[in-house]
This record gives C-alpha cells, sequence and structure tokens, in this order.
C-alpha cells in the first residue's frame, strides 16, 4: 500500500493551537484556534482565511455543523456557545451562571436529532441543549466530578458522551432522561467519541491506549493500540467503515478498520500534538496540529 500524502497549511500565529475540525454545508473545512479567539476556513482548493471573534480569550474549543447551515461550537474559556456563518459572521450566547463559575467549562457539541444543539459542561457535571434562537436548557447529571467531555447523536435517538474523569460513557434522551454506563477501567480516560456505521458508538481511551466501542444496548468492546502510552484523543468514522483517531504522545493518526487491523500514519513532526480531525468534502481526511498547521491526508 502506498504512503498517503500530506500536505500541511499553516495558520497566521503558529502559537494558535489549531484545535478542532469541522466540514461545513459549504464544503471548506472550519478550524477553532483555541489560543488566539479565531476560526479558520480552509477551502478544498487550498485557500485559508481566518475570522476574529469578540474575545482572544474566549477559546473556541469543539466545532460542529448546525441546523441551520452555520457552524456551532464551544468557547470554554468565557462560559458561551458561539455560532458562526459561512460568511464568517460570529455572536455568542451566555450559559446560566452555575456554583462552579467561569470552571464549567463548555466542551463537546454536536447536533442532536431534535433540531438543536447539543454539548457538555465539563466543569459542571452538566448536558445542555441550545436552540438556533439561542434559548439554553441544562440537565445535570446523576454524578459528580466526571467531567463530561465529547458527545454525539447516536442511532438511537438519544445523545452519548464521554465522561473522561469517571471512565464511563452516558446516554442522554432528548427529554433530558440519563443513563451512565461504566467502562472496564474507571481509570481509562474516554474522550473523543463518534457514531459509528455499525449503529455503535465509538470511543478513544486517552489513560489507556485503547479504542472502544460500545453499543446502544450498552455492550463494550475494547481494542488494545500498539503503544499503550501514545494517548488517543479524537475519534471519527471514517467511509470505509474504519474509525479513524489522533495520536497526542505520537504525533500520528491512526485507524482500526473493521476486521480489527490498525494502521498507524505519522505526520511531518513528530511532536506536532494532532486534536480534532475530520473528513473533507473532497474526502481527505484533516487533522488540526498544536503547532500550527492544519493537515491534509490522502
Amino acid at each position: 500500500m502506498p504512503s498517503p500524502h500530506i500536505r500541511t497549511f499553516p495558520v497566521s500565529d503558529p502559537a494558535s493551537g489549531p484545535y478542532a475540525l469541522a466540514s461545513g454545508p459549504d464544503g471548506a473545512l472550519w478550524c477553532t484556534l483555541v489560543h488566539t479567539g479565531r476560526i479558520a476556513r480552509l477551502t478544498p482548493d487550498g485557500h485559508l482565511e481566518e475570522f476574529a471573534l469578540d474575545s482572544t480569550g474566549c477559546g473556541p474549543a469543539i466545532i460542529t455543523p448546525g441546523p441551520d447551515g452555520a457552524l456551532w461550537f464551544t468557547r470554554m474559556r468565557d462560559d458561551r456557545i458561539g455560532r458562526i456563518d459561512t460568511s464568517g459572521r460570529s455572536r455568542s450566547y451566555a450559559l446560566p451562571a452555575t456554583a462552579a463559575g467561569n470552571g464549567a467549562t463548555p466542551y463537546g457539541i454536536t447536533a442532536g436529532p431534535d433540531g438543536a444543539l447539543w454539548f457538555t459542561r465539563a466543569g459542571a457535571d452538566r448536558i445542555g441543549r441550545i436552540d438556533t434562537d439561542g434559548e439554553v436548557s441544562e440537565f445535570p447529571l446523576p454524578s459528580t466530578g466526571g467531567f463530561p467531555a465529547f458527545i454525539t447523536a447516536a442511532a438511537d435517538g438519544a445523545l452519548w458522551f464521554t465522561l473522561n474523569r469517571a471512565g464511563a460513557l452516558g446516554r442522554i434522551t432528548v427529554d433530558g432522561r440519563i443513563t451512565l454506563y461504566p467502562l472496564p477501567d474507571p481509570e481509562c480516560g474516554p474522550v473523543g467519541l463518534t457514531a459509528g456505521a455499525d449503529g455503535a458508538l465509538w470511543f478513544t481511551e486517552i489513560n489507556a491506549g485503547r479504542i472502544g466501542r460500545i453499543t446502544t444496548d450498552g455492550e463494550i468492546t475494547e481494542f488494545p493500540l500498539p503503544d499503550p502510552a501514545c494517548r488517543p484523543h479524537a475519534i471519527t468514522a471514517g467511509p470505509d467503515g474504519s474509525h479513524w483517531f489522533t495520536q497526542w504522545a505520537t504525533g500520528r493518526v491512526a485507524s482500526l478498520s473493521p476486521d480489527g487491523r490498525i494502521t498507524e500514519t505519522p505526520l511531518p513532526d513528530s511532536g506536532s500534538e494532532p486534536h480534532g480531525l475530520a473528513f473533507g468534502a473532497d474526502g481527505a481526511l484533516y487533522t488540526a496540529l498544536e503547532h500550527g498547521v492544519i493537515a491534509r491526508i490522502a
């Protein structure tokens, strides 16, 4: 098999911290720049532009396409949810105050089956919902200190999320009923989460060097990676049925095939610390690298 071709696209400030990626309705890749309060847009022909938000310190984190044709994202440093349309115009919505104060940390976000956006508040033990008019409602988790991280819509019509510090996954229905599923290893640190073509949820275990799979009935399977210290982070389903994920510690992206084979792709800089990843409209895989570039892998 030939080695994949990797092309990199530097952002304007190497210290801006490219973090999460989403494929937009305009055919471009949208990327949060977590350290500078900007959102970048990369077209399939390689044109990159950046849009400043209203605060350089807002910490844009996870980004997702919304049901209204815009991109929605969490602002983890000022407790707000952001929206940016495909022309670059943005606004944000404040979240309710909590006992956690400014540490409530909205993090993961996804479009739900009910036409709203659903998000996690990692420091407040809550799952939130915001409709496209900006109305927010929140649901407290049945336990504290779990640090809800990524969230995704699943084939069963509910939203599933990882509990990074509790070693568990959670499920919430659109009317707010929550069920938790403990993993075999309470210290495994589940983070990234994606819905697979097989109807199951696939997730990364950053502390254990494993990829996990959970059915909507709660049946769990785990796949150990070659390097248990590789720190897998984000994960996404590929068009061929494989699941692709980033490895913070090794500067690689990797895939897990439906039959359990793992293939790793080194990035140009082993210390690049890849974060989010997404497939683009051109069929290539893109990943955001901490040292200031977006990489295209084809």
